[in-house]
């Protein structure tokens, strides 16, 4: 049974989200929590764990989205959810989104002389209600988006900040953010950073975001079906780990030793009660002794030695049991190794062409841009640049307007939404069929690599969690034949916790073909290596010598070269982005 261990930083008594033996398991039978105990109390908590752990899971049981199979949850107060993914009826006008649609149409008719009764009913005691709406937006950075505009000309990242503009104007007790950083680029999160350091209710953050982790007041991992409290941001409590870790490496390291010496002791001790019998049978057979003495002798001997080798087994035993304890408390975070020689581009080889191309909403490459192998392009721009929209257009997924995009080379895409995979196959089906040459014995042995083993290779995708759903569409698309010379990677970190962006990176470190990454997670983007950068801002694709940034004003800051031939765009972002 799941319990909470106590650390620093524990909620204290003034509890508003109690839960008592929670259990919860899918409908397949596999369970995720086993009656779980938790208690949330006022401030800001990260609630951090692997991917699968159930944090998500957790946020939608206390939000009222998911029933528990046994136990239950309390929450004091209203709730407020944003869920990992948000989607929005693209035909909502902005003020439907933010639930005000009706009081302020009631205001309005007052306005304009009409004093009917449910004019007044709907209005209630939200007079400011439009004024309010506005300072919100405006707060979360949306202050161009008219009350009267359809969610259909938002961004991605803008759609998002809409829902939580939507959840704050609530004034909610509790607020429950799911990955709420995921698709908005620098400024965008820096509005959410504010938002969340401004909110002075109960507030349960699920995140990757380490910047937005460092401004929590505690830290509860859930790990292994366990919620442990970590008093302090995210910052304190890698250095915190860091020092239990090191503490828990050095107890195996001094439990091995201990093996090791029980061991050479029962193999001294072994040695020593032979030499016994030996002398003993020797002194039998010489019948120095009276008969009945060397029976007592002999019956001593046997008590001794058999005591002798129950306490060092029993001292092996303890050793041993030390160990398994001491390599337990040790963390093991599997990482991706993988070997893709099929993948390398010789330096200098083209793998793809952009050649006057206009994108379907608006923005435009003009004259010819070429991207060489093995280079590794960062595509980088505020939301609803088009980004997403170019990725889509060089994998062939939408027509360009004008111009072309050729790939020279075997090209693979790897969406936002991850929607690669066929969630009624196995993961182990989903390889092959992008992989039909390969043996099955081969299939298996290269998913071990992606950490799919056994019995993990059969485990349908519908079923799998974030992170492992993206270990496998990575695995999809690296495994499959012929193998990509070209990956586009559309926000790849997007959803994974701390641990699988690193072994995202050790698997990118094994390919050796041409990359190209919209992303924006700047530290991911450093640590694989980027070697050129390309800012979409404006309809115009510039390329930089180093990592661009926009300031609030989406103005470019750092040093950019000539633009590899770009028109000026016309039109409307993509919607992905």
């Amino acid at each position: 049974m799941s319990s909470v261990s106590a650390a620093s930083g524990r909620p204290g008594s003034h509890t508003s989200i109690t839960c008592s033996a929670l259990s919860f398991g899918w409908p397949d039978g596999s369970p995720v929590f086993d009656g779980l105990q938790a208690a949330f109390g006022p401030g800001r908590t990260g609630l951090i764990g692997s991917n699968g752990s159930g944090k998500s899971t957790l946020l939608k049981l206390i939000a009222g989205r998911l029933t528990p199979t046994d136990g239950a949850v309390r929450v004091a107060g209203e709730t407020g959810y944003l869920p990992q993914n948000v989607t929005l009826d693209t035909a909502l006008r902005v003020d439907e989104v933010l639930g005000i649609a009706e009081a302020r149409a009631a205001l309005h008719a007052i306005e304009a002389g009409d004093v009917a009764e449910e004019h007044f009913t709907a209005v209630g005691d939200d007079w400011d209600v439009e004024e309010r709406a506005r300072a919100t937006l405006d707060q979360l950075g949306l202050g161009h988006i008219g009350l009267d505009r359809t969610t259909g000309e938002v961004s991605g990242g803008e759609a998002v900040l809409l829902r939580l503009a939507a959840l704050l104007l609530r004034r909610p007790d509790v607020l429950l953010l799911d990955e709420p950083t995921n698709n908005l680029d620098r400024y965008a999160r820096s509005r959410l950073y504010a938002a969340v350091e401004a909110f002075t209710g109960v507030l349960i953050v699920v995140s990757h975001d380490r910047a937005l982790l460092d401004l929590v007041d505690q830290i509860a991992e859930l790990h292994e079906g366990e919620v442990t409290w970590y008093g302090g941001n995210f910052s304190m409590y890698e250095e915190l780990l860091a020092t239990q870790q090191e503490a828990a490496q050095r107890t195996v390291r001094a439990a091995e030793s201990d093996l090791r010496r029980q061991r050479r002791e029962l193999a001294d001790a072994q040695v020593k009660l032979a030499r016994r019998r030996r002398y003993g049978k020797k002194m039998e057979q010489n019948k120095r002794e009276p008969k009945i003495v060397m029976g007592e002798r002999k019956r001593q001997a046997q008590v001794s030695a058999g005591k002798h080798r129950i306490m060092h087994e029993e001292r092996l035993a303890e050793a041993k049991e030390r160990l398994d304890e001491a390599v337990e408390a040790v963390r093991d975070d599997d990482e991706i190794r993988v070997d893709l020689p099929a993948t390398a581009v010789p330096p200098g080889r083209i793998v793809l062409t952009l050649h006057d191309l206009a994108l379907c909403y608006g923005a435009r490459v003009g004259g010819t841009l070429t991207l060489g192998g093995p280079e590794r392009v960062a595509l980088v721009g505020r939301n609803g640049a088009g980004k997403t929209t170019l990725l889509r257009t060089v994998a062939g997924e939408l027509a360009p307007v004008a111009g072309e995009a050729v790939a020279h080379v075997p090209l693979r895409f790897l969406p936002q939404r991850l929607d690669v995979l066929d969630g009624d196959l196995t993961v182990a089906e989903n390889v092959v069929q992008r992989a039909p040459g390969a043996t099955n014995n081969a299939i298996r042995a290269r998913l071990a690599r992606f950490l799919f083993k056994g019995a993990r290779a059969d485990q349908k995708a519908s079923t799998l969690s974030g992170g492992e759903r993206f270990r496998a569409a990575l695995a999809a698309l690296l495994l499959a034949e012929p193998a990509p010379q070209l990956l586009l990677l559309d926000e790849p970190t997007n959803n994974l916790d701390m641990a699988s962006v690193r072994q995202l990176t050790s698997a990118l470190e094994s390919y050796q073909g041409a990359l190209v990454v919209a992303s924006h997670d700047m530290p991911f983007l450093e640590s694989i290596g980027i070697t050129r950068w390309l800012l979409l801002a404006d309809g115009q694709l510039t390329e930089h010598h180093e990592l661009p940034d926009l300031d609030g004003d989406g103005a470019v800051v750092g040093g950019a070269s000539e633009p590899p031939g770009v028109a000026e765009a016309d039109g409307a972002p993509g919607a992905d982005d």
